[in-house]
């Protein structure tokens, strides 16, 4: 779950839905030869699944000891592992390079937790699987490595809009800013001048604790849903 600081109310944003944001966001670039790419339609496929190992993990939610609920940074570390095995399973049957690229997208992410002993089976397992995937998709380590850059991409647009944060994010050669709450920035420009549309569905709660994770949920299920709407274009 996204968890997006908005005053005296918090909004939610699940993680699927802003995969399929980012798929969307992603589909505008025009630069590095995305629009004739071999492989764009497994790539935009990618960027669109990336994250749907947290279906079941949205649908629970996580509150943490102190009522607060936990987004997906703060979720506790066997669950941020045990979604991406599910999420590329899920993806394995239909294009087992679309999911050799979301399993890179996994030990991206949580490079900098290498060092770390309760990740080390994380990083061997998934490091196995996407090389089988890889394997069976007929592509080299090479091919994965270039591709997945869009996918960072895309995953790095949507999320500076859904999560509100206003540090910069690196990606594919660019930087990307949060320049205002309703407007995403990226230098210099991938989109040849046009202006991105983004759109993405929440749930407003107010700022609180909650007794359990059913609680939340219960919450969740009855609070308004809104429409969180800004856009991304490119700068100089």
């Amino acid at each position: 779950m996204i968890i997006r600081d908005d005053g005296e109310s918090v909004l939610f944003i699940t993680q699927p839905d802003h995969a399929a944001l980012a798929a969307d966001a992603i589909a505008h670039w025009q630069d590095d030869g995305f629009p004739a790419h071999p492989r764009r339609d497994v790539i935009l496929l990618a960027a669109r699944e990336h994250d749907n190992g947290w279906i079941e993990e949205d649908a629970a939610t996580h509150v943490g000891e102190d009522g607060a609920p936990l987004d997906f940074v703060g979720a506790p570390a066997p669950v941020r592992q045990r979604i991406w095995p599910r999420a590329t399973e899920r993806m394995a049957g239909a294009s087992p390079y679309a999911a050799a690229l979301i399993a890179q997208h996994a030990l991206t992410i949580y490079g900098s937790l290498r060092p770390e002993p309760a990740w080390a089976g994380f990083f061997d397992d998934m490091t196995r699987w996407r090389d089988a995937l890889l394997d069976r998709a007929g592509a080299a380590p090479a091919d994965v490595e270039r591709d997945y850059r869009f996918v960072n991409a895309a995953d790095r647009i949507s999320l500076a809009f859904c999560t509100g944060w206003t540090s910069p994010l690196d990606s594919c050669g660019r930087r990307i800013i949060l320049a205002d709450r309703n407007a995403v920035t990226i230098a210099p420009d991938p989109f040849a001048g046009a202006r991105v549309p983004l759109r993405i569905r929440a749930r407003r709660l107010p700022r609180r604790a909650y007794a359990s994770n059913v609680s939340l949920r219960r919450a969740l299920d009855a609070a308004p849903a809104v429409i969180l709407a800004g856009e991304a274009y490119g700068i100089a």
